[in-house]
C-alpha cells in the first residue's frame, strides 16, 4: 500500500497561464476541488507556454497529477487546490 507524502503547503491553484504554477517544482502535485462544481484544470509547458493538456475535476474529487518539474499548473477557480507530493511504501 502506497502513501501519500506531502512536500509543500497546499494553496489555492493559479486561475491563469501567466500565473500557472510550478508548486515547487514538483513532479506529483496533489490537487483537490473543494466546490460544487466541476472545474478545467491545465498543464502547460511553463507560464505563458504552450498548453500541453487539461482535464475536468469533478467536484469534491482528489487527483494526483504526475508532470515534468518544469511544466505549471492552472484551473478554472481557485477552488482547485494543489500541494507538491510524492508517494511512499
Amino acid at each position: 500500500m502506497s502513501r501519500t507524502l506531502i512536500k509543500g503547503s497546499e494553496a489555492a491553484s493559479p486561475t491563469s497561464k501567466g500565473a500557472s504554477s510550478t508548486f515547487g517544482n514538483a513532479t506529483v502535485v496533489r490537487l483537490v476541488n473543494t466546490d460544487t462544481s466541476a472545474h478545467l484544470v491545465y498543464v502547460c509547458e511553463s507560464a505563458n507556454g504552450d498548453t500541453l493538456g487539461s482535464f475536468t475535476m469533478p467536484a469534491g474529487s482528489v487527483e494526483f497529477l504526475e508532470k515534468d518539474s518544469q511544466h505549471t499548473v492552472y484551473a478554472a477557480n481557485a477552488a482547485v487546490k494543489g500541494a507538491s507530493a510524492g508517494f511512499t511504501d
